[in-house]
């Protein structure tokens, strides 16, 4: 299959990426590597060859995809997506996430290729008042927080994306992604794993926002790959929206706890006042995942955080 991946150097895009590789697909990459990272498509360690893959630097907002070929699958995951970056690159977030999108939808039409997967997240829920929860919920979500350029961003993107589903009948899907972690998260991307590890390694104190008592449910990134290639390939998805996520549900304070464990640490745990609009509890419903897709996550939390912890020792 003929492949493109906005967003390919990151961290879930760099794994999608050598994923379609291993299967021989050409993967075309397009990232401006603000938050993406080239070292992340590496191929030494896997064994893949790089001749079925193709790297152009670029922003999908002033891209000009005209020159490209049609491609059975693009996928668009082409957003910084940490909570630092909620911060530091929120414009950029809101471009990508509106003009980086037209301009992919644009394209998609044209160029007659056949499947669209859109990376949306569960963000879009907010701060949901439903548990767990469902793709017919509407969320819960402040429109002008700290976190609007992201949550707002991916709202607008999914109507965005159905816009162009009713009008031009093309097979577009959606996938909210929920937390996710793994190799090639950024040592410094302020989500919760990465700044456990890195504080349990270097015997830190582990931060806490709040009590701790807030939940998360953390799929593993080989998992995530799965339910996203399955998405894209299974027939008769167009126009779906699905939950791709693990369903055990953790409080923060039980994840600190787990890699103060796997990381032999003597960190101690600190606590620190909470973040604006941090959701009190976030955990999919799958159930569409598991019938439409016949997916489900396979990677225990202990066996994935083990993965990832070594993974944080190498870099």
């Amino acid at each position: 299959m003929n492949i493109l991946i906005a967003g390919g150097a990151g961290f879930i895009g760099s794994h999608l990426t050598k994923f379609h590789l291993a299967k021989n697909d050409d993967v075309t990459v397009i990232d401006n590597f603000i938050t993406g990272n080239r070292k992340n498509l590496s191929s030494e360690s896997e064994g893949l060859s790089n001749s079925h893959l193709k790297i152009i630097k670029a922003d999908i907002t002033n891209f000009n995809f005209s020159d490209l070929p049609s491609f059975d699958i693009i996928y668009d995951l082409a957003s910084p997506a940490s909570p630092k970056d909620f911060q530091q690159l929120s414009i950029e977030i809101l471009k990508t996430n509106s003009l980086g999108l037209i301009n992919i939808l644009d394209f998609f039409i044209k160029s007659n290729s056949k499947t669209l997967v859109f990376s949306s997240t569960s963000e879009v829920y907010g701060d949901p008042q439903e548990h767990p929860q469902k793709e017919n919920y509407f969320g819960h979500v402040n429109p002008v927080g700290l976190r609007s350029c992201y949550d707002e961003g991916k709202r607008f993107a999914e109507a965005l994306m159905m816009a162009y589903f009713r009008k031009y009948k093309k097979d577009i899907r959606i996938a909210r992604i929920f937390n996710t972690y793994g190799p090639y998260m950024k040592k410094s991307d302020g989500r919760v794993v990465s700044n456990f590890i890195n504080q349990a390694l270097a015997n830190r104190p582990m931060t806490i926002y709040g009590l701790g008592e807030q939940t998360r449910s953390f799929c593993y990134v080989s998992d995530m790959v799965e339910g996203l290639y399955l998405l894209a390939t299974t027939p008769k998805q167009a126009g779906e929206i699905i939950n791709i996520g693990n369903q055990n549900e953790k409080t923060i304070l039980e994840i600190a706890d787990i890699i103060k464990k796997l990381t032999q640490s003597r960190s101690e745990i600190v606590y620190k006042t909470i973040g604006q609009d941090d959701p009190k509890r976030r955990c999919p419903d799958i159930t569409k995942a598991k019938k439409l897709l016949n997916w489900q996550p396979k990677v225990s939390l202990e066996e994935g955080l083990k993965k990832t912890i070594q993974y944080f020792r190498s870099v």
